[in-house]
């Protein structure tokens, strides 16, 4: 399968065009960027064209690997979806549910693949937590990441615009979903700096989960740590945050799957829309201060 990346920031550089240069059976053919010489100086470094001619690179792929913010990715890949190239996005797919939902049309109008980067979805752990997690009769669950996102790589500006809410919950929630299943409802409350706290109630009666996302916590006290309990006690993944290469390789294998078959990843768009229709609930319970419905 043929890929191009889409964005030539860090993490399009350090994990999507690394992973694609790097893999065994799909090929990386080509950058597209907003800023032509950024375009070109990645391009150049793994011996691919570099252009700001989104057209002229679709003509040449099979697939594109989307890493720009989430307002942007929404456009290309409605561009891209509608010339019927697969789609590998980042998360979260949209920073509303409107979005999202034009993310999910592109995608079903035109009938290509996707599948969306939840790196820790790409796993060997996390697949064995979920595959635990299933066996067990559950109860609730919690999830807690700390970050200090400042002076760091992703120190962006829709980051510091949107907090850890919409960055970093994103990832939460697909662990969390999952396992769980979907939530119907969420109240939240605001911390010190971006920090934010939830409560999730999930669709089974009686089944809820907490979890805490900050971007502006204390070095010393940064971490990742995810539970479930239940009646065979309580089930802890602590994701690996080390290896998000050899994660996007797994998730490129699985597009290729999905786009030879025809059929639905775990991951895909329609999940993803479900992912942002959660946050932007918190937004509101954030702003009410009430519990409020998911909706849509």
């Amino acid at each position: 399968m043929r890929f191009g990346v889409l964005g030539t920031g860090h993490w399009a550089r350090t994990v999507h065009a690394a992973a694609l240069a790097a893999h065994p059976t799909a090929e990386l053919v080509g950058v597209w960027g907003r800023d032509p010489g950024r375009a070109a100086a990645l391009g150049a470094e793994f011996d691919v064209p570099g252009t700001s001619d989104l057209a002229a690179l679709l003509a040449r792929v099979d697939a594109v690997a989307i890493a720009v913010p989430p307002s942007v990715q929404v456009e290309l890949a409605e561009q891209a979806a509608a010339a019927g190239k697969h789609l590998l996005l980042e998360k979260p797919i949209g920073l509303s549910l409107g979005e999202a939902d034009r993310v999910v049309a592109a995608v079903r109008s035109s009938a290509v693949a996707s599948v969306v980067f939840f790196t820790f979805r790409f796993q060997a752990g996390t697949s064995t937590w979920l595959a635990q997690a299933a066996r067990t009769r559950l109860a609730g669950g919690a999830g807690s990441w700390l970050s200090a996102l400042a002076g760091s790589p992703f120190d962006s500006a829709w980051r510091r615009q949107h907090g850890a809410l919409w960055d970093i919950g994103p990832h939460a929630l697909s662990l969390l979903a999952p396992s769980l299943g979907p939530v119907v409802s969420v109240q939240a409350g605001a911390g010190a700096g971006d920090t934010v706290h939830l409560v999730l109630q999930h669709a089974t009666p009686g089944v809820a989960s907490t979890v805490t996302l900050s971007h502006t916590a204390a070095p010393l006290s940064t971490g990742i740590e995810f539970s479930v309990h239940g009646d065979a006690g309580r089930l802890v993944l602590l994701p690996d945050i080390e290896g998000p290469v050899e994660s996007f390789s797994v998730a490129v294998d699985e597009l290729a799957a999905a786009a030879v078959t025809g059929g639905t990843h775990p991951c895909d768009v329609g999940f993803a829309r479900d992912v942002v229709a959660v946050l932007a609930t918190a937004a509101r319970a954030l702003d009410s201060g009430c519990r409020e419905p998911v909706s849509g």
